[in-house]
């Protein structure tokens, strides 16, 4: 399964690296991440949970960034094991930052494939949850980087 998408932010291409680069505000904006630790600076493991259509699954997962190439690109490998079941998760996410006016334009693609009994759930159930999982992502993300509005004292 393929996903790709944009979102514009109000912040300059390196504040958003450095942000996107910190491991914990990056699990932060992930629907169901957990208990996230660093092994070294470009590995990590995490609790991913999540429901699909009727059924909810832990994923014991590990992430690798495979290529940072600072200020504007990020590529990772995601893979986990679903607790109790039989199967596994693979992932590849590559982020672009692009400078558009005063803010960024994030592009990402992120392919995944589900083995097991997650893979036999059938597709169009999986995007559905993929899609759910990108909408709170890209709310989130744009939400870290609106200023909050400063509110003055008039005499």
């Amino acid at each position: 399964m393929k996903i790709t998408g944009q979102i514009t932010v109000p912040a300059p291409p390196g504040r958003v690296f450095a942000a996107l680069r910190d491991a914990h505000f990056f699990a932060s904006c992930v629907d169901g991440v957990r208990d996230l630790a660093a092994i070294d600076d470009t590995h990590y493991t995490a609790m991913l949970e999540t429901k699909v259509a009727y059924m909810a699954f832990r994923f014991n997962v590990t992430v690798e960034l495979t290529r940072i190439e600072p200020p504007d690109l990020i590529e990772a490998r995601i893979t986990g094991t679903p607790a109790g079941i039989v199967g596994r998760l693979t992932a590849t996410s590559t982020t672009r930052l692009h400078q558009q006016g005063d803010g960024t334009l994030i592009d990402y693609t992120i392919e995944s494939v589900l083995t097991g009994k997650l893979g036999s759930i059938g597709q169009p159930v999986l995007r559905a949850k993929a899609k759910d999982m990108e909408r709170a992502f890209t709310t989130r993300i744009g939400a870290a980087f609106v200023q909050p509005a400063t509110t003055g004292s008039t005499s």
